[in-house]
């Protein structure tokens, strides 16, 4: 699991440069908030707003991400003031709390801004908790969040500006529907149930950190569409705690609050999180629960036994949310999984135009974005499909066919990330015999895709590439063969025994 997370595919170190980025943003930001006089207090607060900034904030183009990171105090600063105006009315505060989880988990339909408003929304709540903020300690909050944004913007839109000149791949649209039959309003009813057992729960186990339950219930939820993909990532997010606790102390401890190796702790856990927030969420919480550690340790209330009760907070939380997925208007696997494995390979034939377009010498033509999509898109494949993967799940002949589809999946984005990479080869040039291969791609998708469609090639008319034939077709045909075994886990009957191709 720890090998995949670090080794895993990354494209144009996208995963290398955007953690390496939030480390060089968020530090920068904490920094500048220690120069302007800031206390402890207000230097996290502000370096927390830094991360959040740079992590959620996720909007297809840089200039919807400027503008989503602009209108983070306008979400954030009125929620910092409730929360810390109810600090001494716990009846008021929590059932805010809970409406301000329902908002943020609502806010998913108006796609990337609004899940980015929502998320810092509810983390503007919890840093108030968390930090036990008052009302006289805002307007320091206000002055370290702003400034640290504009820090981390500093870093994200003028230093380090990577994605200028590229489209980043669109956040898929939600579910369409009205009422309760949309998938964003069944999670904000999900969320509030699972937020209001985790907080009774939580405050059974602690009056002072009651809000390590609602937060693992939120987080829970971030980024999941069905009851399947809520439950691995509870029990991911269980892991990864229960991994980092004792490495949190081991590292920590020795430490002593001392300002320097706290700071580098601090960093290697953001770029952790960062670098395998894409591909691991276990390995993601591993670094968020060590960066906590570090933090606790840094105001001088770390030990053994408060790492002891965010575990088990962080475990009520995540039962609250699965018995909500499970209780309360339940979305399933089945009716997710469909429709991002259709988007995968619609976009695989996608990226396929776009290289042979290259190859010939189409003005404009990239694949590259494409595969960037395509490499979203298989990350929510995997995560729709993680339920059924599972080493846990007793379902076997559905386990063996969704292991089956990743696999095949998997080779189809190696064989697009190779004939971009041929595409991308000045030198390369045109050769007839692509449009055919290209065609019978397109052919394989659509059978796919709409299996009613009569298919204009099958599986046994796709020609053999001879030795010698040029590595863009060699990559085609590849793309081909995986395309045509594709066809038989994808068309049998979600319970039977896997049919081998």
């Amino acid at each position: 699991m720890l090998k995949r997370a670090f080794v895993a595919p990354d494209p144009g170190r996208a995963r290398l440069r955007f953690a390496c980025r939030a480390v060089l943003g968020i530090g920068l930001a904490v920094v500048v908030c220690g120069l302007a006089g800031h206390s402890l207090v207000a230097a996290i607060t502000g370096g927390l707003a830094a991360l959040l900034a740079l992590f959620t904030v996720t909007d297809p183009t840089v200039r919807g991400q400027a503008v989503t990171t602009a209108l983070l105090p306008a979400a954030g600063f009125p929620v910092l003031a409730l929360a810390a105006l109810l600090h001494d009315h716990p009846l008021a505060r929590d059932a805010a709390f809970l409406a301000v989880m329902g908002v943020g988990v609502y806010a998913r339909r108006w796609g990337p801004r609004g899940h980015s408003l929502g998320v810092f929304a509810f983390m503007a709540f919890f840093t108030t908790q968390f930090l036990h903020t008052l009302p006289r300690q805002l307007p320091e909050l206000y002055s370290a969040v702003a400034l640290s944004l504009l820090c981390a913007a500093a870093v994200r839109f003028g230093l380090w500006c990577y994605e200028r000149g590229t489209t980043a791949p669109a956040a898929p649209a939600p579910p369409a529907g009205t009422g309760l039959a949309r998938v964003t309003t069944r999670q904000a009813v999900q969320a509030v149930t699972g937020g209001a057992v985790a907080l009774l729960a939580g405050q059974l186990m602690s009056d002072q950190r009651w809000y390590w339950a609602v937060g693992a219930t939120w987080w829970v939820f971030v980024n999941t569409a069905s009851r399947g993909e809520t439950l691995v990532r509870g029990f991911r997010r269980i892991m990864g705690t229960l991994i980092g606790i004792p490495v949190g102390l081991a590292v920590v401890v020795p430490l002593h609050g001392a300002p320097v190796p706290t700071a580098l702790v601090v960093a290697a856990g953001v770029f952790g999180i960062f670098y395998t927030a894409a591909v691991s969420y276990t390995w993601m919480m591993f670094s968020v629960t060590v960066m906590a550690g570090a933090l606790y340790g840094a105001l001088g209330v770390l030990d053994p036994a408060l790492l002891a009760l965010r575990l088990g907070e962080t475990a009520v939380g995540a039962l609250g949310a699965m018995l909500a997925v499970l209780c309360v208007l339940p979305v399933t696997t089945h009716a997710t999984t469909d429709a991002w494995i259709q988007r995968a390979l619609r976009c695989v034939h996608a990226c396929t135009e776009e290289a042979a377009a290259r190859l010939s010498g189409t003005p404009g033509a990239d694949p590259a974005p494409r595969i960037a999509e395509l490499e979203a898109l298989l990350g929510r494949v995997r995560l729709s499909l993680a339920p059924l993967v599972h080493p846990l799940s007793p379902l076997r002949a559905r386990r063996a066919r969704a292991e089956h589809v990743l696999a095949l999946l998997d080779a189809c984005a190696r064989e697009v990330r190779g004939l971009a990479s041929v595409a991308a080869d000045p030198e390369a040039s045109h050769d007839a015999r692509l449009a055919a291969a290209c065609w019978r791609v397109e052919s394989a998708v659509e059978a796919l895709t709409a299996p009613e469609r009569p298919a204009r090639a099958t599986p046994a008319t796709l020609p053999a590439h001879p030795a010698g034939t040029e590595p863009a077709l060699a990559h085609l045909h590849s793309l081909e063969r995986a395309l045509a075994e594709l066809a038989a886990p994808l068309h049998s009957p979600p319970g039977a025994p896997l049919v081998t191709a």
